[in-house]
């Protein structure tokens, strides 16, 4: 998806973000659809799009602590 598909994506930041440029923000899609993209790169940088099915397994797997560093 190039990144003209994402013009009107409302992007959103963690709320425990600290205010400098190292943060993950996501974009609910109307289509169920979910964006994600690095914000130092002001916008202008890639972004991964989630099909609503794969985010859901993401949330999972935060949540049952797959990602977690050993």
């Amino acid at each position: 998806m190039n990144s003209a598909d994402l013009t009107g994506a409302v992007w959103r930041k963690s709320s425990r973000s600290n205010g400098d440029a190292n943060c993950v923000e996501v974009a609910f899609l109307d289509d169920g659809r979910v964006a994600m993209r690095d914000s130092k790169d002001n916008g202008n940088g890639p972004a991964l799009v989630f099909t609503p099915g794969e985010w859901t397994a993401f949330e999972g797997g935060v949540v049952d602590g797959e990602f977690k560093r050993r």
